[in-house]
């Protein structure tokens, strides 16, 4: 190589010549390798690697093609539940030859904004996202400008958008008719401060599930509002509004299983034993939840099918223009060690 002359990539011209095809055939290699037969493709991908061609995304889009990256816009992607949901859908995409970008919000609103500009600048071909605001007009601009959303964890609320969620009215009724029926009668809630849809749905499902036993939420519910950072930190919290109570709580529900941990080892600290002085749910079902001890009750979501159904629905859109839907599951009770009816 000659000074200046620089390192220059590989062409299709090239592949063509080396697999001894036309350059249509490579671009259908490339771009439709279901018009190419088997034999011939494998001849094409070794002809590739023999002269080190790479395929050029971006001069591909400049073409009119989608970009075959897809954002993720979560709000905290080391949650175990936000881990599995993104498996579901790097798989799915996997399949279809496109590869996940993942954002964590910290459930912060300024942060998603600038999450969304950068994967717009970029020209993702999509983004999946579960939004920190209770509105949606951000992310229906975003899909006015052409790039597929798709909400996670989040109904569509009858917008122009895709969405893929667990029924979380049900999730949260599931663990308070479960306490109800064990005979608790003061319940309380541990919530994030920073609330996200999802979160609210919980409560409204709580909420139903007392009245449905003729209990007042006002008078029977105790919210506790805490600020996910360490545990720690949200063991002090929960702990701080449980023994403010005028009666205390002999059964509470977590909106996660992180937090449930966290007030497992607040209680230990405090000699309040589980479940023989306070019942403990959690929401979510991860690996862990099975190992604490005692193991945990808690509220299962099939975390990594939403996941594949998200990708799925953004994968509908980006081929081609198609009806928005809203894909609903169902929550499952696990009932484990956690839970028992109060002493008398």
């Amino acid at each position: 190589m000659q000074a200046g002359e620089g390192i220059r990539r590989a062409s299709i011209r090239q592949v063509a010549a080396a697999a001894g095809v036309s350059m249509s055939t490579v671009s259908n290699v490339l771009n439709n390798p279901h018009r190419v037969l088997a034999s011939t493709r494998r001849r094409v991908e070794e002809a590739m690697d023999q002269v080190g061609y790479v395929r050029n995304s971006a001069a591909r889009q400049l073409r009119g093609a989608r970009s075959r990256v897809i954002g993720c816009i979560v709000p905290n992607s080391a949650n175990p539940f936000y881990a599995a949901l993104a498996r579901g859908m790097e798989d799915r995409l996997a399949e279809a030859g496109c590869v996940l970008v993942q954002c964590s919000t910290d459930a912060q609103s300024e942060r998603e904004a600038r999450y969304l500009q950068i994967l717009q600048e970029q020209d993702v071909g999509g983004i999946m996202v579960s939004p920190v605001s209770v509105g949606l007009e951000r992310l229906l601009t975003v899909r006015g400008r052409g790039t597929p959303v798709v909400l996670l964890d989040r109904e569509r609320d009858h917008t122009d958008l895709c969405a893929a969620s667990v029924d979380n009215v049900a999730g949260g009724e599931l663990a308070a008719r479960h306490l109800l029926g064990l005979g608790h009668r003061r319940l309380a809630y541990i919530r994030a401060e920073k609330t996200v849809p999802s979160i609210s749905d919980r409560a409204k499902g709580i909420d139903k599930a007392l009245r449905s036993a003729g209990l007042e939420p006002a008078t029977a519910l105790t919210e506790v509002h805490v600020t996910p950072a360490t545990t720690d930190a949200v063991a002090s919290q929960a702990m701080a509004g449980l023994l403010a109570c005028e009666e205390r709580p002999t059964g509470v529900i977590c909106f996660n299983d992180h937090t449930a941990l966290a007030l497992l080892r607040g209680l230990r600290q405090h000699g309040i034993r589980v479940p023989s002085e306070m019942s403990l749910v959690g929401y979510d079902d991860v690996d862990f939840a099975a190992e604490l001890s005692p193991s945990l009750t808690t509220v299962r979501q099939p975390t990594y099918q939403l996941g594949h159904a998200a990708a799925d629905l953004l994968l509908s859109e980006y081929r081609s223009a198609h009806t928005h839907q809203q894909m609903l599951f169902k929550p499952e009770l696990v009932i484990r060690d956690s839970t028992r009816a109060p002493q008398a």
